[in-house]
């Protein structure tokens, strides 16, 4: 991270480290141009911001004046070559209980910060996506890894210099559905795209996955309702809270702790809709489980499966103070 004239600063396992490398106005500017030029993308003063995918994978933001006020940015973050499994990433009982989830085809949201680890954790997930499913994932910038033949991956691409040629998330998400998935993995929703991904959960392609920026499961499902709320169809929140809770079964809120530690701090199932001011509802969540392992076991997800669905066998393994 270079955040204009002077140090250097490194992340490594969640903490942030200053380097000894100082470097000037000139040199950053040339690092830029080094970095952004072979991706065929152009910053300048009339174009000052660039964020794209570097093709070993890492993500780059570069930040120029006038926008950047002290002097040239630029972000650099690269990813693991090795994916973290569930058991890494999760309390004692909950990989077992996501693994299960997946392979049974519930959907699942994953909620936390920036630099929490939604990325890792969706990763994780995809991999206990069934061999032979066909996949499509689609993000901003491509970031996912996931394991399999039947992958495919889908990018948006952002307007050129002269405001054309833009392919947002919304209209990549609708192509999705002509592709014939088994599943669908949104890197992030942000916007409108939300009501697509909500209909495609809906409409047959149950077992797909997402992430989004929020502080908990409940301000997971109002960020959705807002994000619903923020596109060209006019829906009633009545109509988009029904959307949500038919749609999300388990949102998983991940975290970042303050001496670094990235993990799984909540697991929760989109319980019933409670009726709140007149006619109109709200989703609750019901809590699995949390830092210290499962408290409870599901009650909606299995309700909503296949009558094939994969056997929770790990249920008898749980522990006794685990509540139904």
């Amino acid at each position: 991270m270079v955040n204009g004239p002077g140090p250097v600063w490194v992340e490594r396992r969640g903490r942030l480290e200053r380097m000894e490398t100082s470097l000037d106005t000139a040199t950053i500017e040339r690092l830029i141009e080094r970095v952004v030029g072979p991706l065929g993308l152009r910053i300048d003063r009339s174009s000052p911001l660039v964020d794209a995918r570097l093709p070993d994978g890492s993500r780059v933001n570069a930040v120029v004046p006038p926008l950047a006020v002290d002097g040239p940015c630029l972000t650099i973050r690269r990813f693991g070559a090795r994916r973290l499994t569930l058991a890494e990433v999760c309390p004692p009982g909950v990989a077992e209980l996501l693994a299960w989830a997946v392979r049974s085809r519930a959907n699942v949201l994953v909620s936390g910060g920036t630099g929490a680890g939604k990325t890792t954790l969706l990763n994780a997930l995809g991999a206990e996506i069934p061999a032979g499913e066909r996949v499509v994932t689609i993000e901003d910038a491509a970031e996912l890894r996931l394991p399999g033949e039947h992958v495919v991956r889908l990018e948006a691409r952002p307007a050129n210099a002269e405001g054309v040629g833009e392919v947002p998330l919304r209209h990549l998400v609708r192509n999705a559905l002509r592709m014939r998935p088994d599943r669908i993995v949104v890197g992030e929703v942000r916007g409108p795209e939300a009501l697509d991904m909500l209909q495609a959960m809906n409409t047959g392609h149950e077992g797909s996955l997402s992430t989004c920026h929020a502080n908990s499961p409940a301000d997971a499902l109002r960020r959705l309702e807002t994000m619903v709320l923020t596109g060209s169809v006019a829906l009633p929140l009545e109509a988009v809270r029904e959307q949500v809770h038919a749609a999300v079964d388990l949102i998983v809120q991940v975290a970042r702790t303050a001496d670094g530690w990235r993990g799984v701090v909540e697991v929760a199932e989109v319980d019933t809709v409670a009726v709140a001011h007149g006619d109109v509802g709200w989703s609750r969540v019901r809590t699995l489980a949390d830092r210290t392992g499962l408290t409870h076991l599901p009650r909606r997800t299995p309700r909503r499966l296949a009558a094939d669905a994969a056997d929770p066998r790990w249920i008898v393994r749980a522990p006794a103070s685990v509540r139904p």
